[in-house]
Parts: structure tokens; C-alpha cells; sequence
């Protein structure tokens, strides 16, 4: 398990520094002209409105039609978008149309059906949604806002994501008994994100686990969908991550084992753009710690700040974590006082 270490560092170095309501409301009326009425025609002409349309109080006018039009849906998390990113989105959600038909080119209605990502409905023909503006920033910033990269990122991921069948991976039922103690969700920081454990020394028999890669990648993937669901990307589109090495031992790095973590390490860099808010390694071996001030270096300050390794038993640990995390929302094995799992 000494690789997953590796692949963990690794991965977050190369992640760079994350219902439509759309149409102007045209309301016009027209008055039918007034019938002729039978009687002696007025000796003063009347000053009554002649036959033609009728203004509706309140229409809007084109100018102001077309300001609606420009609106954008807005929530907690894009609020907090600035000038540049905004701009960079625009340009990147105009180019959706193409995108989904280079990503599905054998879908005759790709530039204009429907995709559902992460729970989140995009529209290539009528993008504006918040929470579509919150995914698709993911991929801009985890490409330094170049649009032109955020949107081939994007079409390896819709293309990935159809090979690997990640919804069929979500349905599939994983021995319990070789990977039901490996990852677990559990409580949220003060915050709001979700917390995700990955306890890599929960199963000893590393066979198991690891012997047949593509089903443990299966189930690592389907971990993280999992994790990904418990975000409404309103206000909350990142979680954190702790790492758990107890138990983990120098017999623990085998063939299968690098294989797996690297082949894991490509999936999330190139596939899972910003979902970090935190991560925390805990009870790392002190032959394993040496790995992450070997990393440090090609790190950004950004990564950097995300990252902590800690030591070991739950008051070390706890002193790290219950400043962001409720002691309430924080098992006792990590310093806190829930029962956990």
C-alpha cells in the first residue's frame, strides 16, 4: 500500500489550482380593433385610440428583454465566481454543443440531448444552471482557466466515463467481506463537506483486494460516486479526505498492489477535477512520511495547503482535525466523540 501513498501525492500535484432559467419574458397583446356601432355618428369626434395593438403595462423592452436573456441562474458557489472565471466559463459552456459531439460521436443528437454528471443535468443547447456553472468550473480551474484544455479534459472524462461504465459500477455488488471495511463516509466538517475515510490497512489479505485490478478499480470509482452524491454543488462541491495507514507494512507494497494505485492515481487526476477540500494522512507508517517531503517541492502552495500528514492514536490526530471538524462528526478512533464506524 506504500504506492497508494505515492499515487495520492501524485494525483493531487497534477490537479492544477474549480433548471435552467433562461429567455426573456415577452408579453405582448394585441386589442382587437372595436367594432362599428349602429346609431347617429358624434357631431365632436371622440379622441378614442384607433384600431391597432394596445401596450401591456409592465412588457419589457428589448433592451431590457434582452438583459433578462443574460441573466445567469445563480447560488452559494457561484457567487463566489470571479471576473476571469466567469469569462472563462462562458467561453467554454459555448463550445458544449461540439464538445458532447467530439465526446459521442456516433449519438446523432449528442450537441443538443441531455447528459446527467454527478447528478447535475447539463444542457448543451441551454447551459445556464448554477449548479452546471459549479461542474463545469471543475474543469476550468483544474486546467488554470484555459478553456480550450477545461474542454478537452472534459471530453476525456465524458469519453472515459462511457468505457468504464461507471453507472454500471455503481450498481455492482462488491464482496463484503473483501472491500466493505476499505472505505467509509462519515460525518461533515463546519463546513458542510462530507467526509470520506479510505482505511488501507482494513483488509490484511491483500490478494483479495487488489489480485483482480480492474474490479477493485470498480469499486474504488464507485466509492468516490458515491462520496461525489453526497454534494449538492449549491453550496457545497468538495469533501475531505482522510487517509488511513493503520496497519499498512512494508509487505503491503506487492505488484498488484502498485498496479492498482497507479492505474487509481490516473483515473482520479484526469477524471475528478477539484473535488478536494482537504486531505489528511493519518497514522503513516515512519518509513512512508519520507514520500510526501519528496513531493512537497513540485507541489503548489495551493496543493500544499490542502494536504497534512499527521501521526498517530486518536489525541495526535484529533489535535489536527477537530478544528475543522465538530467533535460530534468526528469518531473517537480520531479524536472525536462519535461512535463512528
Amino acid at each position: 500500500m506504500t504506492q497508494i501513498v505515492d499515487s495520492e501525492i501524485v494525483s493531487v500535484a497534477a490537479s492544477a489550482p474549480e433548471s435552467p432559467v433562461e429567455g426573456a419574458l415577452t408579453a405582448t397583446t394585441t386589442a382587437e380593433a372595436a367594432a362599428p356601432q349602429p346609431g347617429a355618428t358624434p357631431t365632436v369626434p371622440e379622441l378614442t385610440p384607433g384600431p391597432g395593438p394596445t401596450p401591456t403595462l409592465n412588457a419589457p423592452t428589448a433592451v431590457e428583454a434582452t438583459q433578462e436573456d443574460d441573466k445567469e441562474p445563480h447560488n452559494a458557489l457561484t457567487e463566489k465566481f470571479t471576473d476571469a472565471e466567469w469569462k472563462a466559463l462562458k467561453e467554454f459552456r459555448s463550445t458544449l454543443p461540439e464538445t458532447f459531439k467530439e465526446a459521442f460521436p456516433e449519438q446523432e443528437d449528442a450537441e443538443s440531448a441531455s447528459y446527467n454528471l454527478w447528478g447535475v443535468t447539463i444542457h448543451p443547447l441551454k447551459p445556464k444552471d448554477a449548479r452546471v456553472s459549479v461542474v463545469l468550473m471543475k474543469f476550468l480551474r483544474a486546467r488554470n482557466l484555459n478553456p480550450a484544455e477545461a474542454k478537452d479534459m472534459f471530453i476525456s472524462t465524458l469519453r472515459w466515463r462511457k468505457s468504464f461504465n461507471v453507472d454500471e459500477a455503481m450498481k455492482e455488488k462488491f464482496p463484503e467481506d473483501v472491500f466493505g471495511k476499505l472505505g467509509r463516509t462519515y460525518g461533515k466538517d463546519k463546513d458542510g463537506h462530507p467526509i470520506a475515510y479510505n482505511l488501507y490497512g482494513a483488509n490484511k489479505d491483500l490478494d483479495a483486494v487488489f489480485g483482480d485490478t480492474q474490479r477493485f478499480l470498480r469499486w474504488r470509482v464507485a466509492f468516490m460516486e458515491e462520496s461525489i452524491a453526497l454534494l449538492d454543488f449549491e453550496t457545497i462541491d468538495q469533501m475531505i479526505q482522510i487517509h488511513d495507514y493503520e496497519g499498512v507494512g512494508m509487505s503491503s507494497r506487492t505488484p498488484a498492489s502498485k498496479n492498482a494505485a497507479s492505474e487509481a492515481s490516473s483515473i482520479f487526476q484526469g477524471h475528478y477535477p477539484e473535488f478536494l477540500a482537504k486531505k489528511f494522512f493519518v497514522n503513516v507508517p515512519s518509513f512512508l512520511t519520507w514520500i510526501f517531503w519528496i513531493f512537497k517541492p513540485l507541489l503548489s502552495a495551493a496543493t500544499v495547503a490542502k494536504m497534512s500528514v499527521v501521526g498517530s492514536g486518536p489525541k495526535v490526530i484529533g489535535s489536527a482535525l477537530l478544528p475543522l471538524i465538530p467533535a460530534d462528526q468526528l469518531p473517537k478512533r480520531y479524536g472525536g466523540d462519535a461512535d463512528g464506524f
